[in-house]
């Protein structure tokens, strides 16, 4: 697909539906939290002390640079990915090593899975084309940002994800303190939720690792939500699951 001559995605693409909606976002996050913290490549973000300190925090920041390039004009698009790069190569020269292109991979891999997973899981599924859709925006993020083997359709994608998930994933000690940040800095209430909604997006690897249960609460949970969305009461439901210092952050997210 060629990019539009204004913008990095279109008006009425199906990217901007499912990244326009906090809740769709919130899911994104949630499963993309699960297998961040099993990627081989995690302890590049623990070099700076900031994802120990602040897991949500970071991961609010990848939702909000992602955000920023879907919902811009081509030019500050491009900016923003420009950003992105630049960061981790600071972060490289502080390190005196290079980040592996498979690692960046890994990461608009998530950002495509989870964007389809969670979007099928609250909304409804997906036609072909919109999944090819939602792959062709992360692989114009990936090719602004140089990388190199990226997959050039959604087909290809999904092998080249299938063997990710196999030779880059390992459960380690960054997973199991990661974990334990994410329930520090959520509260064991939101945590179980977090981990419950985890269960229903992520893929058959990542439970394993894991050691995720079959059984979700989310299962039942989930159509109610929907029905409160129709009675507009899922902000109700939303604060109860947000910690105070993200609220506002989230209901930015609510651009569609």
């Amino acid at each position: 697909m060629e990019e539009d001559a204004a913008v990095f995605v279109k008006q009425d693409s199906i990217v901007r539906k499912i990244w326009g909606k906090a809740d769709t976002v919130m899911f994104i996050f949630a499963g993309s939290a699960a297998e961040f913290a099993l990627n081989k490549a995690v302890d590049w973000l623990y070099f700076t002390g900031k994802l120990p300190a602040d897991p949500i925090g970071r991961l609010f920041s990848t939702v909000t640079y992602a955000t920023a390039i879907i919902f811009a004009d081509l030019n500050n698009a491009h900016k923003a990915i420009d950003r992105i790069t630049s960061i981790h190569t600071a972060v490289e020269k502080g390190r005196n090593a290079v980040i592996p292109d498979w690692a960046y991979r890994d990461v608009l891999y998530m950002l495509i899975h989870y964007s389809i997973a969670s979007y099928e899981l609250l909304e409804k599924k997906l036609t072909a084309a919109e999944k090819e859709e939602v792959f062709d925006v992360f692989y114009r993020v990936g090719k602004r940002m140089h990388l190199k083997a990226l997959p050039t359709d959604y087909t290809s994608w999904k092998k080249d994800y299938a063997a990710h998930l196999q030779h880059d994933l390992a459960k380690s000690k960054f997973t199991v303190d990661l974990f334990e940040q994410y329930k520090k800095h959520l509260g064991a209430f939101r945590y179980y939720i977090l981990i419950e909604a985890q269960k229903l997006l992520v893929p058959k690897r990542v439970h394993e690792l894991l050691g995720f249960n079959k059984f979700s609460i989310m299962r039942i949970v989930i159509p109610g939500y929907k029905l409160s969305r129709m009675v507009k009461l899922d902000g109700f439901l939303k604060a109860l699951i947000l910690p105070e210092a993200y609220k506002p952050r989230i209901k930015q997210l609510d651009i569609v």
